[in-house]
């Protein structure tokens, strides 16, 4: 592992040199693993970014992928998320992403689960965490960065769900939340930054419930120099604002006041340069092998219009494995 310091500076010497790379980091930053393609041990890691990895679609095994949940009680979530409530309300953070561990079980393994997610983003690693994520983290081609925020989730079998999640004064706010702060996090580095797209919905099928999720397309340019410093770019948008909310360093403090656990690499973020671009994503859809027994995490953006129950079923709908 690397720490913060030692993995921008690999980042930019691999980006100098055009040498294709994977970089794995966890939700403070704080360890990392940074490594050349040849490095990567498929014993131990395996990947599939948008296109480029050592796992094939062939290798996916006939397995089940039916999860047994055991998510908290609504009376614990309930507590956390009063705590969240009272400091939105004491104006400490406008948008707060609250996180949970939920017990699961399954009748194959985390490598089983690995081939037979579908997703953008998938990771296998050691067998200690499976990721098969859906969201974009940033990506950056020819000098254009893009960042694709995922905000706002409903299940699609709900009457008029797609206006439904569209016209929530509650998920409006939330999302605009999320694409300013992500819109400041990019100017930093690049020059332009732009919301070309505002709340888009996709479809995701799972192996519970057919879902909608909204998501913007925030661009910027990057300066010509960029691919010497993309270690600095990288970890200046860390950690990503859709899985810790606004105002970012003091919401982070009350995250790990109130979750009462590690997320470790959950709501990290994972990407891949191929010597030219980078492609990177958010973490989500994890489960952790904790000695022998799976933890799924998930969550959502608690805001002042939040209800708990919604909330509660919206923590406990992100748990399923996304099949082909």
């Amino acid at each position: 592992m690397r720490s913060k310091t030692e993995a921008i500076a690999r980042i930019n010497e691999l980006a100098s040199a055009r040498t294709p790379f994977l970089f794995i980091s966890d939700f403070k930053g704080q360890n990392n693993l940074v490594l050349t393609t040849e490095e990567i041990d498929p014993t131990q890691i395996m990947y599939q970014i948008n296109g480029h990895g050592n796992a094939q679609g062939s290798d996916r095994r006939d397995v089940s992928t039916q999860l047994e949940r055991s998510p908290m009680s609504f009376a614990a979530y309930e507590e956390k998320y009063n705590r969240v409530h009272h400091e939105l309300t004491q104006g400490n953070s406008y948008l707060l992403n609250l996180t949970c561990p939920t017990p699961v079980q399954g009748d194959c393994s985390l490598q089983d689960l690995f081939f037979r997610g579908n997703a953008r983003y998938r990771l296998w690693c050691r067998d200690e965490f499976v990721v098969f994520s859906p969201e974009i983290f940033v990506q950056i081609y020819e000098g254009q960065i893009s960042s694709f925020p995922m905000k706002g989730t409903i299940d699609a079998d709900l009457p008029h769900a797609r206006d439904v999640l569209l016209n929530s004064k509650k998920e409006l706010a939330e999302h605009a939340t999320i694409v300013d702060l992500i819109r400041n996090d990019m100017s930093i580095h690049a020059s332009n930054v732009r919301v070309e797209q505002f709340r888009y919905l996709d479809e995701i099928r799972t192996n519970h419930k057919h879902l909608l999720q909204a998501s913007s397309k925030i661009t910027g340019q990057l300066p010509t120099d960029y691919l010497e410093r993309m270690g600095e770019i990288i970890f200046s948008l860390l950690p990503a604002g859709s899985i810790s909310g606004a105002p970012k360093a003091r919401t982070l403090k009350i995250i790990e006041e109130v979750e009462g656990y590690d997320r470790g690499f959950y709501t990290g973020v994972m990407g891949y340069f191929d010597g030219e671009n980078f492609d990177s994503g958010v973490m989500i859809r994890f489960i952790q092998n904790e000695r022998g027994k799976w933890v799924y995490k998930s969550g959502g953006g608690i805001h002042s219009l939040s209800d708990a129950s919604a909330e509660y079923q919206e923590m406990i709908d992100k748990v399923y494995v996304p099949v082909y």
